[in-house]
């Protein structure tokens, strides 16, 4: 028979099944007092959001290794018993809004119900082991290990990042082999991503090498095996497109409706995934024509076709969502003079299907990796909110709503230009 050690490098966190702890496993964590799985809050004020954040993102990084939940729950004393707190709504609303402020990177997997436990109703946050460790709150990796709860020092950050190694089951942080360490810029990663990635403090006690440090961050598999992987390249690669053939965008301005129309306008747009947003933002902004209207007040009113924040948006969930693996084909952008189509390579993943696709609070990672990164560069304010936003800015700028056709392996989004 395998043993339990054997199973867990061998089967991927991400296919365990992910079942709610029963009421009986969570009267045994509230009773014992010495575990490291659990942290009760009598209630969600004082240092409680600060407490349960660092908590959530220990557990997230699962540094002793249970392979199990951690769980949070509001409305417990010290010693286990209930706190006779309300559990109401918005309480659950502002705990789940923990995965998705974007402040925890990557984002955990976090579920948040109430249940009543010893008699009493208590808010319960379940945080599961990450993929991807580390993981950060507020650029510092936090852990947990009996009743200390830290920041991880160089040899644990050392630790989980070789558990990714075991755990990881999505593209973005596999390594490419064949790849050289010298292909990740080290200047624009000491002198611009670090500082962004990595609190002050942290960064100040300098006892993690160049290495370590790319390591920590996905940016290599690990410090045995620094070779850069697909989240390195994307972000700090000197030649991105040898590596990642399809990590680019193509834009295209269509003079008509049709596809076969002529072209007006044509460019390819690589590099970092911070130079092709940001060249991306660039040629969306040069394409936005304005019209002015002359006659209907006294001044002049400028109005666009498109909200450029909605652009945005959509153009950079097809960036972060977009499968990388088995695929050379870009991500399109081709704007029509009715309509501006975004296609992404790779359909809905993990729990979004095409019933469910942009529903609020729905939402998976496909690259969590990658979603880090993009928060760290200001890309990505909090998670899961890029098509509510796109909606809103559309409906204020009196577009019809973004259209989405989900299939398997392709996502296109439409935006069409005020009737």
């Amino acid at each position: 028979m395998m043993g339990l050690d054997a199973f867990r490098l061998t089967v991927p966190l991400a296919d365990l099944p992910m079942t709610p702890l029963t009421d009986a496993e969570l009267h045994a964590l509230l009773d014992d007092l010495e575990s490291d799985r659990v942290e009760r809050k009598r209630a969600w004020a004082g240092d409680a959001p600060e407490k349960v954040r660092q908590a959530v993102c220990a557990f997230a990084n699962d540094l002793p290794d249970h392979g199990k939940p951690g769980v949070v729950i509001i409305g417990a004393n010290d010693d286990g018993t209930p706190a006779a707190i309300a559990v109401t709504d918005q309480l659950l609303k502002t705990l789940a809004d923990i995965k998705t402020d974007g402040k925890t990177v990557p984002p955990p997997t976090v579920t948040v119900e109430q249940r009543v436990l010893k008699g009493a109703p208590m808010a319960v946050m379940t945080v599961w082991p990450a993929d991807s460790p580390p993981v950060r709150y507020e650029s510092r990796t936090w852990i947990r290990i009996g009743p200390r709860r830290g920041w991880a020092t160089a040899q644990d950050e050392r630790v989980l990042s070789e558990k990714r190694r075991y755990r990881d089951r999505t593209f973005d942080t596999h390594p490419i082999h064949g790849c050289p360490l010298d292909e990740l810029n080290r200047v624009q990663f000491e002198s611009e991503f670090l500082p962004q990635a990595v609190a002050p403090d942290v960064l100040a006690a300098n006892e993690r090498s160049y290495v370590q440090r790319l390591a920590a961050l996905g940016m290599v598999a690990s410090v045995d095996e620094p070779v850069p992987t697909v989240v390195g390249v994307l972000t700090l690669g000197k030649s991105v497109l040898s590596w990642v053939p399809c990590a680019y965008i193509q834009f295209l301005r269509v003079m008509g409706t049709e596809w076969g129309d002529p072209i007006g306008d044509e460019q390819v747009i690589d590099g970092t995934l911070d130079q092709v947003l940001r060249r991306l933002n660039d040629k969306l902004k040069a394409t936005l024509a304005t019209a002015v209207d002359f006659t209907s007040a006294a001044t002049e009113v400028r109005t666009s076709p498109y909200p450029l924040s909605a652009l945005q948006q959509i153009c950079r969930n097809a960036v972060m969502h977009r499968t990388y693996e088995a695929t050379n084909a870009p991500v399109r952008v081709m704007w029509f003079n009715d309509r501006i189509e975004v296609h992404s390579p790779g359909g809905p993943f993990g729990i979004v299907n095409a019933q469910n696709f942009g529903q609020p609070g729905i939402g998976d990672y496909r690259n969590p990796a990658i979603a880090g990164v993009l928060r760290t560069l200001g890309f990505v304010q909090r998670f899961g909110f890029g098509i509510a936003e796109a909606r809103r800015s559309m409906a204020a700028n009196g577009n019809p709503p973004p259209e989405f056709q989900v299939e398997q392996n392709h996502v296109l989004a439409i935006l069409r230009a005020p009737a």
